[in-house]
C-alpha cells in the first residue's frame, strides 16, 4: 500500500543516520524548539522539507496521528525501521530530543471519523494484506509495516493507496526487477542502492545483493508488487472496514499550550 515517493539514496538524511553533526553544535542556551528546529534545517530539510511537510522523504508533522510518545519517536529515529532504507541513529541523546521537541510543537496530527467496522476490517485485513504487511509485528515483510505507517495518513489516501497501488511507491519499497547475466529475473522491493550495487527483497523476502557490473540490467518497474483492490477484488464496504481498523492506529494529537492573554504579556 504505497504512499509517498521515494527518499533519496540511503544515508541521504542525516536525522536518520545520526552521523553528520553540525560543526559548532546547537547555540548553548537557547530553547529545544529552537535548538531542534536548527538541527532539523541542518540535517533533514532535504528530505522532509522546510516545514518537515515531506518532500522525497515523509511528512513528519503527523508523527502525533499515532499513539507515539516523545520517548518513542526518539527510539524509533535511534533503533531505525528493520526492513526499510531507515538505519539507526548515533546522534547525542540531547540533539535528538531536541529534534522531537521541535517536530512534537509543529505536529498538525487529527483524528478522523470512520464509519466501517473495525472488527470486520481487522478480518480483512489479516486475509488479504497480512501475507506482506505487518501490524503489531505480525505478518509479512514485502510490504510496509503498517502499524506506523497507516497512522500518518488520511482515510482518503489509504482508500486511494488501495484502490491504485501502483499510483506511487513507498520510500524502500520501489518495485525493481534485477535481470541477472545468464538471463534469470528476480523480483523485489529496492531496499538500498548506490552507484556500484542495489539490494532487495525478493517476493520471498529474502535479502539479495547484486553489484550492477555483475547484472544485465536493473528494470523499475512500474507495477506494483502488491495489486490494486478495484471493487471486484474489494467491495466498498469491506474497503471502508478496513480503513476503520487502520484508523484505530492514530491518536488524538498533542495539547497545545493556550496562548498567554495579551494582558499577561
Amino acid at each position: 500500500m504505497n504512499v509517498s515517493r521515494a527518499f533519496a539514496l540511503v544515508f541521504g538524511c542525516a536525522l536518520l543516520v545520526g552521523a553528520r553533526t553540525s560543526a559548532q553544535g546547537p547555540v548553548q542556551g537557547s530553547p529545544p524548539n529552537a535548538q531542534g528546529a536548527a538541527l532539523f534545517r541542518e540535517r533533514c530539510a532535504d528530505c522532509h522539507g522546510e516545514n518537515a511537510k515531506g518532500n522525497v522523504g515523509p511528512d513528519l508533522t503527523r508523527l502525533w496521528t499515532s499513539p507515539n510518545t516523545d520517548a518513542r519517536v526518539m527510539q524509533i529515529i535511534r533503533a531505525g525501521v528493520p526492513g526499510s532504507v531507515m538505519p539507526p541513529s548515533s546522534a547525542p541523546d540531547a540533539e535528538l530530543q531536541a529534534i522531537v521537541a521541535y517536530l512534537r510543537g509543529i505536529s498538525t496530527g487529527r483524528t478522523e471519523a470512520s464509519t466501517g467496522n473495525v472488527a470486520n476490517g481487522e478480518r480483512v485485513f489479516t486475509a488479504q494484506c497480512s501475507s506482506c504487511h505487518r501490524i503489531n509485528n505480525n505478518g509479512g515483510y514485502l510490504g510496509p509495516d503498517f502499524t506506523h505507517v497507516a497512522a500518518s495518513l488520511s482515510n482518503q489516501v489509504l482508500t486511494q493507496a488501495i484502490r491504485t497501488a501502483s499510483a506511487s511507491f513507498t520510500a524502500g519499497y520501489e518495485p525493481v526487477t534485477i535481470v541477472t547475466r545468464d538471463g534469470q529475473r528476480v523480483q523485489g522491493a529496492r531496499k538500498s542502492e548506490d552507484a556500484f550495487s542495489i539490494q532487495i527483497m525478493d517476493t520471498h523476502e529474502r535479502l539479495q545483493g547484486y553489484l550492477k557490473s555483475n547484472v544485465r540490467e536493473v528494470v523499475r518497474d512500474k507495477t506494483s508488487l502488491m495489486p490494486d483492490f478495484g471493487p471486484d477484488r474489494l467491495s466498498a464496504q469491506d474497503l471502508d472496514d478496513v480503513v476503520a481498523y487502520l484508523a484505530t492506529f492514530r491518536a488524538a494529537p498533542p495539547a497545545r499550550r493556550p496562548q498567554p492573554a495579551a494582558d499577561d504579556r
